[in-house]
């Protein structure tokens, strides 16, 4: 999925900030975000969590997604 969210993250700047985070590295932040499974995307707005899903997704369906999202 790496290469999807990075074109996902190309596409999306500077409207949108991407930012991975290596849970095995991180654990206590995973852990304090929540995360169960890989990849889990989070979309946050002025420092609230507005959104997450799990699963692998196409760069289309990422953007989509976070779109739609941020709308709601």
């Amino acid at each position: 999925m790496g290469p999807q969210f990075a074109a996902a993250a190309a596409k999306a700047e500077p409207a949108m900030r991407f930012i991975k985070l290596n849970s095995d590295a991180a654990p206590e932040l995973s852990a304090r975000l929540g995360i169960r499974s890989i990849p889990t995307m989070l979309l946050f707005q002025d420092g609230h969590e507005i959104a997450r899903v799990s699963g692998a997704m196409s760069s289309a369906d990422i953007l989509k997604w976070a779109t739609d999202a941020r709308r709601n």
